[in-house]
């Protein structure tokens, strides 16, 4: 399947555009919502907190789903769960526009993690067509598209609420859905060899998963890397707001200095992980999350109150996670092909789940923005372990193909 998709002329770039704009729905819809989260507050009478369930229950919902759309996906193929879950968040998009009431709108969240499916399918997509060395430098090259996403999303929800109020953002992002569902139905063939396996079969995958330590170790290693990054998103707004100072749209400009970290992590991982193997460049990146982290509690630490102290740093985190995740992610898919997209959601899962805690422990350290520092210890702790996690998987063995 691989080679007849790999030798049809014309195919290969269209089907990796489709894969980059199916990742960067979810990316999108997490990062536009959040500089107008106190708009929406104020619109419908809601305390803050009410308002903030819309990123912690997505980040919750869009971790189960990832359980799921894996799986599914190994069993009925690529293409209809990728058709079916773009045409759900079309209709939670519109439900968020047009909702009456907060009650309304947080439904409507919810029904957008269906947004999730790209984001987990685009990588496993790869896999099926890709060996894993290359696998690994694909999806760096596909996220490092897909980076551009989170590195414009804020600016845009900020400079749209300003303009025409906090529900522009989510007519643009019903829009962005509608191209991401009519790309997957022009472009994208499926991919997938090994259809119709049985509920038993798919129960088992999950068993044979489960008992590798290898899958755990490579699992874990880019949850606990993207933890760092989830934290800062928890408490870096509250700090850039009580402590700096900034208006949203402020924040949306110099947050795209993460994501421009982010996106030349993923470059460097998909020019050099051929070269290098995915475990030095796992290795490189982890130290580099670290170092960024150190840094921004050096420079809490004497007093720097310029958001170039909070945002640089965290660029630095971005490029350490764009080390990290694509080849973390290219080694656990490649435990077990068969079962890829069991593989790829199961992860997902724990990263956005293991992220929406992080995010909580991020907005309680920074303390309503009022203890910079204190974000800064977490954001270190966590970079620590993570660093720890990632020394010890790619000692172990691994039964990778």
């Amino acid at each position: 399947m691989s080679q007849a998709i790999l030798s049809r002329p014309g195919t290969v770039r269209p089907l990796l555009v489709t894969l980059v704009v199916l990742a960067a729905v979810s990316p999108l819809a997490i990062n536009m919502f959040v500089p107008s989260m106190p708009s929406i507050a104020d619109d419908f009478g809601a305390p803050y907190p009410t308002v903030q369930l819309g990123l912690s229950l997505y980040l919750i919902f869009m971790a189960l789903l990832q359980l799921v759309a894996g799986p599914v996906s190994d069993r009925i193929g690529r293409r209809p769960v990728l058709i079916a879950g773009m045409t759900v968040f079309i209709i939670g998009s519109v439900v968020c526009m047009l909702a009456p009431n907060v009650e309304v709108f947080l439904f409507g969240r919810v029904v957008q993690t269906a947004s999730a499916v790209g984001l987990v399918l685009s990588r496993t997509i790869i896999r099926d067509i890709y060996p894993r060395e290359k696998s690994a430098s694909m999806i760096g090259y596909v996220v490092m598209g897909m980076a551009v996403a989170p590195m414009i999303a804020p600016a845009i929800g900020g400079l749209a609420d300003e303009m025409a109020g906090w529900r522009a953002a989510f007519v643009l992002l019903t829009l962005f859905g509608a191209v991401a569902l009519a790309a997957t139905v022009i472009f994208l063939p499926e991919t997938n060899t090994s259809e119709g396996q049985t509920a038993r079969t798919q129960i088992a995958t999950w068993g044979v998963l489960a008992r590798m330590p290898a899958f755990w170790l490579y699992a874990m290693t880019p949850t606990l890397a993207s933890m760092v990054f989830f934290g800062f998103l928890g408490g870096g707004p509250a700090v850039s707001d009580a402590f700096l100072g900034q208006t949203p749209f402020e924040y949306g400009l110099w947050f795209s200095l993460c994501a421009l970290g982010y996106l030349i992590g993923n470059f460097l991982s998909g020019r050099f992980s051929q070269l290098r193997g995915i475990e030095a460049m796992i290795r490189d990146g982890s130290f580099v999350t670290l170092g960024s982290t150190l840094t921004l509690l050096v420079l809490f630490a004497l007093g720097l109150d310029h958001p170039a102290a909070l945002f640089i740093p965290i660029a630095l985190t971005g490029i350490g996670n764009g080390l990290v995740l694509p080849n973390a992610t290219a080694a656990v898919i490649s435990l077990k092909p068969e079962a890829s997209g069991a593989a790829s959601g199961l992860q997902g899962a724990l990263q956005i789940g293991c992220g929406a805690i992080a995010s909580i422990i991020g907005a309680y350290a920074a303390r309503g923005g009022e203890s910079p520092v204190g974000l800064a210890v977490a954001l270190t702790v966590m970079a620590l372990v993570a660093l720890a996690v990632a020394l010890v998987a790619i000692r172990s063995p691994s039964d990778a193909d």
